[in-house]
């Protein structure tokens, strides 16, 4: 009797979990995709951007997952790099990385996202235990103000060692590039609204870009992490780096959330190469 109740609760309970994915990946004609072919095509890239949702769980587990995966297929390695630190830590990273000062002293010194430990430690770890790099790849966030405040030219009055940590300057910049106007535009509906605030955003994108191109290595793949305002639409980050290098062959995969998963909105079509729909009502990590 008992054996009869369990296999049609066990054909409930499959079913139930089989119409509640908790992600479904799409190319950018919003065709699925199994994870193993997505896979097979980042392996064949340079340079990879998985642009995140900050507070997304499904996010930053794909993120490791496609990390993990893509350093056992390329034998030559990769290179980690991520936006949530900025290039004056990069010392301290390395130190990290080579064993030289504990885990609590880096921790300690590095100024930390508030997720870190959740979210972005568990690449970190992989980094140290694979000996993988791992490049700060953005501006200080001191620097990134200064632009906001005063524009570009704020940063002539900065230091030559500080210079050192942003992109050379003049960057190039086009307010006409979507990812921009459109903040542009959401500056004019503010009540005080800042025409500097898409240039801190520029700034942000252009010194990226130079660190990732920058640590370059032939036959590595460098895998970057950022949130994906910066890469989505192949602009942001991967507009500048296609600017230096036209040839680099780059691909990118975001993160959206629907509250169907089985079919892409057409508004997501075209957002990256790869596109990670997760339902709408999953948890946060913040």
């Amino acid at each position: 009797m008992k054996a009869k109740l369990f296999i049609p609760l066990t054909i409930i309970l499959m079913s139930f979990i089989s119409h509640n994915p908790a992600y479904q990946i799409f190319d950018k004609s919003g065709k699925k995709v199994k994870y193993s072919k997505m896979i097979q095509a980042l392996s064949k890239a340079e340079v990879i951007f998985i642009g995140e949702l900050h507070n997304n769980p499904i996010s930053h587990w794909m993120e490791l997952e496609i990390t993990k995966d893509l350093a056992e297929l390329n034998p030559t390695g990769i290179t980690l790099g991520a936006e949530m630190f900025e290039a004056d830590q990069q010392l301290i990273i390395d130190e990290y990385l080579q064993g030289l000062i504990k885990e609590k002293k880096f921790e300690d010194d590095v100024r930390l996202w508030t997720n870190y430990k959740t979210d972005y430690k568990p690449l970190m770890s992989f980094a140290k235990e694979n000996n993988h790099k791992f490049i700060a790849t953005n501006i200080p966030r001191r620097y990134a103000s200064i632009v906001f405040k005063s524009g570009f030219e704020g940063l002539n009055k900065v230091s030559k060692e500080a210079k050192s940590y942003i992109a050379p300057l003049p960057i190039a910049y086009d307010p006409n590039v979507k990812c921009y106007s459109d903040m542009i535009e959401m500056g004019k509906k503010m009540r005080h609204g800042n025409p500097n605030f898409p240039k801190a955003q520029a700034i942000k994108d252009a010194t990226m870009s130079h660190f990732i191109l920058k640590n370059l290595e032939k036959g590595k793949i460098f895998i970057h992490y950022n949130g994906a305002y910066h890469s989505d639409n192949f602009e942001g980050i991967v507009w500048y780096l296609k600017k230096a290098n036209p040839d680099l062959k780059i691909i990118t995969v975001t993160t959206v959330e629907q509250k169907d998963t089985d079919q892409l909105k057409e508004e997501e079509k075209n957002k990256a190469d790869f596109i990670i729909v997760v339902p709408d009502n999953m948890t946060k990590t913040y």
